[in-house]
């Protein structure tokens, strides 16, 4: 069977079941495990699927990837990312990280810097930080979003009112191609707006995925935030956008920065 006919199914079935596994469509179409993940990947690189351990999921626009699959996604990339990220934040001082897997894996990096004070309304980012003695973490109150341990609403956003970040750590859902910066939850817009509000530099962390992403709240533009992490190069007209912005972009391959 030709891959002209296996993707337009493996769509369907996506659409279906919400998920497709490697091992289930190997088996529904009769082919290796290989040839599957070679489907997926290309359906992934044309935007038609996101990756996720052992299968793929859809691409939304307007809910968000399950929690634990967004966990698994691009981890490796996530990783590199949050290395590098971590770099730029000095021993004492003081970093907000909002929601997201992406600034949970730099504070996992941040679990060995001296003196910080950390303020989240993440509740995951503080568990992992509780594990450094050498830093502080301020937990903003709010209502608890199950879903990812997130925290978000009107007293969320009045507790970081009350303090002014060295810098201030931020994932996002998609960035447009215009730069836009989106995310699903109009609460967690909010929240994100007042961070980037009160710090002095702030830095985006997303990996390659969230430019193939659309989500319906538009959050900021990149030309608000002074470094922008990722993990591929990006194209070349949203390039030119930051170079005119003074946005730096830092791509963060697996082994290795790049600084663009």
């Amino acid at each position: 069977m030709s891959q002209a006919i296996r993707y337009p199914e493996i769509l369907e079935i996506a659409r279906r079941d919400g998920k497709v596994t490697v091992e289930g469509l190997a088996e529904h179409f009769e082919v290796t495990l290989q040839t599957i993940r070679r489907d997926l990947t290309d359906l992934a690189e044309a935007g038609r699927l996101e990756r996720v351990h052992g299968g793929a999921v859809l691409p939304s626009g307007t809910t968000n990837i399950a929690y634990e699959e967004r966990r698994q996604l691009n981890a490796a990339a996530k990783t590199a990312m949050a290395r590098a990220c971590a770099a730029q934040v000095p021993d004492d001082c003081t970093v907000f990280l909002n929601i997201g897997t992406s600034t949970e894996a730099v504070a996992n990096e941040l679990r060995h810097h001296n003196n910080l004070l950390v303020v989240t309304n993440n509740m995951n980012v503080a568990n992992t930080l509780s594990q450094n003695p050498n830093s502080q973490v301020i937990v903003t109150g709010g209502s608890l979003r199950q879903s990812d341990g997130g925290l978000v609403g009107d007293i969320t956003t009045s507790t970081i009112r009350q303090f002014k970040f060295d810098i201030g750590v931020i994932g996002c859902s998609a960035i447009d191609q215009d730069g836009d910066i989106l995310d699903f939850d109009v609460q967690e817009v909010g929240v994100t707006r007042t961070i980037l509000a009160q710090s002095r530099r702030t830095f985006l962390i997303a990996d390659h995925s969230k430019l193939k992403r659309v989500a319906p709240a538009r959050v900021t533009s990149l030309g608000d935030i002074d470094v922008f992490f990722t993990d591929r190069p990006i194209e070349a007209n949203l390039k030119s956008l930051c170079d005119q912005w003074d946005t730096d972009v830092v791509v963060n391959k697996v082994g290795g920065v790049e600084n663009c």
